[in-house]
């Protein structure tokens, strides 16, 4: 057994992993103790990341239809890229490279995001090229850029340490960057004067350990912080002379947020004034650091969001100093390197811009080509609608799920189905885009492939290969490599543009374009991120170490050498709530999944935590609606609907719902939470508004439920099942266990199933002979099989009333002998037979401690020092400890 040094491929805290191996296959992960992301810590995602080495549902080798309504077939790599050079040159040839359009991922590393640009921009002559960090970073770019001058975040992970106001905007931390939360935390403890604010519509675990937590209306960001800066200015807590030397631009923000007074942005915010005037007051005590995400981003007015929060730091002279900052939180793991070579339509490698001349003559030189084009390329979700209207004829995916994670649903499926020819470059076989390909790429994953990715913090990690790839799969900037020269015959120019024959070659060339830049790396190489670990940016030639904080002097990469306020007013949410749809729907993420899901998906213990997609509504929205708690409702907004269980959640603001991101067509019947959103996008950054939509909820009336639990290899039962999600008005594919997994699909039908669908159902399932258990019951139409191997549950089926459903599942997972149980096991019991709880919801995934075993714990007299000593929970990651605490709060220990 070996241990590879690599990094964790979620979030872009860019944890340090140590992927442990016997050189063909992965068999576990722990936290890199050196690594000074995380110094050990993994959250519950990264923890498992071997699981979904181990999972499967892989694509091995090429694939290809030859026409639309045909098959794809196993092809060689040779017949496949032969193929894509071909339809490439002749959609170019005939229609111009604008015809053409390549789309990218944030969990590419930096090679596969540089040769990909160079492909597009430097080959094919088209800005055509974009990446789904646009859907989560694009606003956090261009706020950089219009207020500091340079896409950088200017703090550092350091800075949680050392702050006095930790002001967090727009992000559920504890969530979704768990491993920085537990530094929060720690700092918390160690300097109990911390003071901690949070800024978000909804009641979150981040919120609910804030000191202060200023409920906003969705979209409201701009007029809170605007009125903080009216605060700042009317109590004398601004720096003037900061303002005087390094900015500018400041009289017309002063004379903007005149018109924000307290009073004014608690009638648009929906908070307290004096909520506000205290929130104004921690910032300017400080030393703050801001801490934000996808909140700000995911907006059409991101941009502006973005700017008006960085404009309090600079009127503070909050930033440049230890503690203090505007530090936005990365998405995906390597969104920042991506940003670091261009990858996005409208730039150019090193933080060049597009519409800059010199920039582009810069970048001819460096690649030797006679010119790069002016021409801007199309933003994510413009190149979907241009695919849509036919302009775009070839598309290339890599490495993304655009049929999940775009907005308006129904546009993207159409524009992926009327497209001449898509090529998805993906690693695992059955995510919702990957249906669509005509040419199916099998790319190597986590583990697998060498190169660099880049964190938040600027801090740039090696990754590097465990094992080989599975079947014929290659790595990505490779795949694009051969596909380029294939491409370069075709077009008639010389093989000069793409030479590498390794991850490292590629690197030392982004490493040359960014000489001389604001993120000068000319002072780093491979050997010396292996030898002295990862390094922040800048770090030029010569230098001793990266740079860990910017801007210390004063001095801004602007052609003034000034920091700039941005100067907007706060503008509406682009759909408000109205009449016929009065509901504010918010997405977001939960704790335990990753985006579509397509790795997370496969294992089974982080769906524990939440089994099934929910739709939270607070108590008085759904009794005005007549809705029950856990009832099927129907979601509506002007471009879908969907049909999702309710959950009663008080921490919900009225008016308001949550519906989880992560559920897709893969997973739930429709198209998955993005059939409903807005594509209204920031006029500046192209970022389109995810997080907002208006929605009208009611009742989906009478139903027939049905629930398949089966035991077995996940990935296959879910191939299996997945078709069936389209046969039910609702129906939802999920796991249960921890090391076997139980597939379980939940669904229900507004109009009963006759025999004949049931029979097909247990045919599939395995339940279709005489040897497996039975009851049915014509008078009420209730009918359940189970199917017993070895006296352990395997396969059950139960129709027109699924009570036991819990208990049932659990005995699967834990596969118990249930031989003494089958006098009971078709029986109507919510509850098991012989007086054992079913654990239900799992809270920590780490230790599987469940909800009902903390609270009879806490009822017991537990606190949490209890909870951890007795139950373990809480110890590893500390990703449930958010969590432990408002469980402990809910149900105070007796006296």
């Amino acid at each position: 057994m070996a241990e590879t040094r690599s990094v964790c491929c979620y979030c872009g805290v860019g944890c340090g992993v140590l992927i442990a191996h016997d050189g063909t296959r992965i068999t576990g992960v722990r936290g890199d103790p050196a690594h000074p992301a995380n110094y050990g810590r993994l959250c519950t995602k990264g923890a498992t990341l071997h699981l979904t080495a181990q999972a499967g549902g892989r694509c091995l080798y090429p694939e290809l239809r030859e026409d639309k309504a045909g098959e794809r077939r196993r092809v060689s790599w040779d017949a496949a890229l032969e193929t894509a050079a071909d339809r490439f040159a002749a959609v170019i040839r005939e229609h111009g490279p604008e015809a053409v359009g390549i789309y990218l991922s944030g969990q590419l590393s930096t090679e596969d995001y540089y040769v990909f640009n160079k492909l597009m921009k430097g080959l094919i002559g088209s800005n055509n090229v974009d990446t789904n960090s646009r859907l989560c970073m694009s606003s956090a770019v261009a706020g950089y850029k219009a207020t500091l001058g340079a896409d950088a975040p200017p703090a550092c992970y350091e800075d949680i340490d050392q702050a006095g106001t930790i002001f967090i905007a727009g992000a559920n931390t504890a969530w979704a960057h768990p491993v920085l939360y537990r530094r929060i935390e720690a700092a918390r403890q160690a300097n109990p004067q911390l003071k901690v604010v949070v800024v978000d519509p909804r009641r979150t675990d981040t919120a609910r350990e804030a000191d202060l937590h200023l409920a906003i209306l969705p979209g409201t960001d701009v007029a809170l912080f605007h009125a903080m800066l009216h605060v700042l200015i009317a109590e004398r807590r601004i720096d003037a002379d900061y303002i005087a030397a390094h900015t500018e631009g400041w009289p017309a923000v002063r004379d903007l947020v005149e018109a924000y007074a307290p009073e004014r942005a608690a009638q648009i915010c929906g908070v307290p004034a004096e909520a506000i005037v205290r929130a104004a007051r921690l910032f300017a005590t400080g030393p703050t650091l801001s801490l934000y995400c996808q909140g700000l981003n995911q907006s059409s007015h991101g941009v502006d969001k973005n700017a008006a929060l960085i404009n309090l730091h600079l009127a503070t002279g909050q930033i440049g100093r230890p503690g203090c900052g505007p530090f936005s939180l990365t998405g995906q793991s390597n969104a920042m390197g991506g940003r670091e070579v261009g990858g996005l339509a409208n730039l150019l490698p090193a933080h060049r811009d597009l519409n800059n001349p010199t920039h582009r003559a810069e970048v001819a030189r460096l690649w030797g080509v006679e010119a790069v084009p002016a021409k801007p390329g199309r933003p994510a979700v413009a190149m979907f609608e241009a695919a849509r209207r036919g302009e775009i004829k070839a598309l290339w995916v890599v490495c993304t799920n655009p049929a999940h994670s775009l907005p308006n649903q129904t546009l993207v499926r159409e524009a992926l189905a009327r497209v001449d020819f898509l090529i998805v470059q993906e690693a695992f076989a059955d995510t919702e885009t990957a249906a669509y390909a005509d040419l199916l790429l099998p790319a190597a994953s986590w583990g697998e492939k060498d190169g660099s990715m880049t964190n938040s913090e600027r801090r740039i990690s090696r990754l590097r290969a465990a094992v080989p790839p599975p079947g014929e799969a290659r790595a990505d900037w490779a795949i694009a490599v051969d596909f380029a020269r294939r491409l370069e015959d075709r077009l008639g120019r010389d093989r000069t543009l793409f030479p590498y024959e390794t991850a490292e070659e590629v690197w030392n060339e982004h490493r040359e374009s960014t000489r001389g830049r604001d993120l000068d790396i000319t002072g780093l190489s491979y050997a010396r991120l292996d030898t002295q670990g990862p390094q922040q940016w800048p770090c030029p030639e010569g230098a001793a170490a990266g740079r860990a904080r910017l801007y210390a002097d004063g001095v801004f990469p602007t052609v003034s050498g000034r920091a700039r306020f941005h100067c907007a007013g706060w503008q509406p949410v682009a759909e408000p709530a109205d009449a016929e749809y009065p509901l504010s729907l918010t997405t977001g993420r939960l704790r335990d999944q990753w985006h579509t899901m397509s790795r997370t998906g496969l294992v089974p213990r982080l769906w524990g935590h939440v089994e099934e997609v929910m739709l939270l509504m607070h108590p008085e929205d759904m009794a005005a609606r007549q809705l029950r708690d856990g009832e099927l409702v129907r979601v509506r907004s002007r471009r879908g609907q969907l049909l999702v269980r309710v959950k009663a959640e008080a921490d919900q603001r009225t008016g308001q719902v949550f519906l989880p991101m992560h559920w897709g067509g893969r997973f739930m019947a429709g198209l998955g939470t993005n059939v409903l959103t807005v594509a209204a996008c920031d006029a500046v950054s192209g970022q389109p508004e995810l997080k907002h939509a208006a929605v009208e909820v009611e009742a989906a009336g009478p139903m027939h439920p049905l629930l398949l639990m089966l035991r077995g290899k996940a990935v296959e039962w879910l191939a299996r099942l997945q078709p069936l999600l389209g046969q039910f008005d609702y129906a939802s594919l999920g796991l249960a266990g921890r090391e076997r997994a139980v597939v379980v699909l939940r669904a229900a039908s507004t109009q009963p199933l006759d025999a004949a669908r049931l029979a097909r159902i247990d045919r599939l399932a395995g339940l279709d002979d005489a040897a497996v258990m039975s009851y049915f019951d014509a008078g009420s139409g209730i009918s359940k099989r189970a199917r017993l191997d070895s006296g352990r549950l395997v396969a059950v089926r139960l129709y027109g009333e699924t009570a036991a459903q819990d208990w049932l599942k659990q005995c699967m997972a834990e596969e118990m002998d249930v031989s003494p149980l089958r006098p009971w096991l078709l029986a109507p019991l919510a509850a098991p037979p012989q007086g054992q709880v079913a654990s239900g919801r799992i809270v920590c995934n780490c230790k599987n401690v469940s909800e009902s075993a903390i609270r009879a714990a806490i009822a017991e007299g537990a606190d949490l020092a209890a909870l951890q000593a007795g139950l373990g929970c809480g110890t590893e990651c500390g990703s449930c400890l958010p969590e432990l605490k408002r469980l402990l709060a809910q149900q105070p220990v007796p006296a």
